[in-house]
């Protein structure tokens, strides 16, 4: 992925208004981000830790998503599964939900995701970050079909969000 500006980030917001996009908290230190190895940049609000945000590349263009999490899902101690990275965790994945784009985000219509809590996917996917070893399944794959899954993951959201 390629470095972002702030101005980048809030401009590419597909499913809240122009105003809660400029006030809502991008994350600092963009400069310091591991851009060659994510897939897409994802953060948690840290003054509304149940908003979280997603920013994809996408053949259109950048698409960014404003997320909640779901309380039901953050406290469990179970091993789940991410449904962008495939990663298997315990205790590290959360529901989060996207209000959709257009008049069925106006009706209130929204698309749900079991995702790692710590929106990390990309760094899973390459080995770079590890969750506790015995909730970690085998993999056949190689490091570049997890890039190319977790990206196709994280395409399908999007487009699911804005259908």
């Amino acid at each position: 992925m390629k470095e972002l500006t702030e101005q980048e980030i809030r401009g590419a917001f597909v499913n809240c208004s122009k105003g809660e996009a400029k006030r809502l908290n991008v994350p600092r230190g963009l400069a310091e981000y591991p851009w060659d190895d994510l897939d897409f940049l994802g953060w948690r609000d840290p003054q509304a830790p149940d908003r979280t945000y997603l920013v994809a590349e996408t053949e259109d263009g950048l698409r960014d998503l404003t997320m909640r999490l779901s309380h039901a899902t953050s406290w469990q101690t179970k091993r789940t599964m991410c449904s962008i990275c495939l990663t298997t965790h315990t205790g590290g994945v959360s529901l989060m939900v996207a209000p959709k784009t257009g008049k069925a985000g106006k009706q209130g219509d929204s698309v749900g995701a079991y995702i790692c809590s710590d929106l990390a996917c990309s760094l899973y996917a390459r080995g770079k970050k590890d969750t506790d070893a015995s909730a970690r399944l085998r993999e056949t794959l190689t490091v570049e079909e997890k890039i190319e899954r977790t990206v196709g993951n994280v395409t399908a959201f999007l487009t699911k969000v804005q259908a």
